[in-house]
């Protein structure tokens, strides 16, 4: 099985820093919107496709618009949420990487299922802030999740502290910053 993590398109969030990371819900900007549609030719999708997404709105609307048209699963996992890399135990989440309601994902992208097997402080909390330990548990179980889903790819659109966190998780090898993808920049895992 391979996992294909892919960051999220440009947000608001990054456009004046560090001013803008106190940005809550941040959306795409137009050039987030175009790195999205650009997807379709990188990744063409199938109806016999997945893909998990963050509850936060920008990877939300990456995914809504590379999949646009086409009926294949898009599931929201909190195990894909916003997480720092590298960890701070003394620091909290930024307001840029608070995640949605639920049902406010649920009426604006009624065509996402939302993975509802995690706790309630999970869904509302996240993974940012939890301990490396805990993360790898959390990630462990994500990770089985994801071999049970009985398909050969599973696309994960996320955020470059998540998706460095998941390749050091698997890997066993320490990263830093400088291993993030860019915006709709992806890595390719077999698990």
């Amino acid at each position: 099985m391979e996992l294909v993590f892919i960051r999220h398109g440009q947000g608001y969030h990054t456009l004046n820093l560090p001013e803008s990371l106190q940005l809550r819900d941040s959306p795409l900007t137009d050039q987030g919107i175009k790195q999205a549609i650009s997807l379709r030719e990188t990744f063409p999708l199938t109806n016999k496709d997945i893909i998990v997404i963050s509850p936060i709105r920008r990877t939300l609307q990456t995914a809504f618009i590379w999949s646009k048209g086409m009926e294949c699963k898009k599931i929201v996992n909190p195990l894909v949420s916003p997480r720092m890399f590298p960890q701070k135990t003394k620091w909290s989440t930024l307001p840029c990487d608070k995640m949605m309601d639920s049902k406010l994902i649920e009426k604006e992208f009624p065509d996402f299922t939302l993975e509802g097997n995690w706790s309630t402080e999970l869904w509302s909390e996240g993974i940012n802030t939890i301990s490396e330990e805990g993360f790898s548990i959390l990630g462990e179980k994500f990770i089985e999740w994801c071999k049970q889903q009985n398909t050969e790819t599973i696309y994960i659109v996320s955020h470059d502290g998540t998706i460095t966190s998941y390749r050091q998780l698997l890997s066993g090898q320490r990263l830093s910053r400088k291993d993030f993808p860019e915006e709709t920049g992806w890595i390719k895992i077999k698990i």
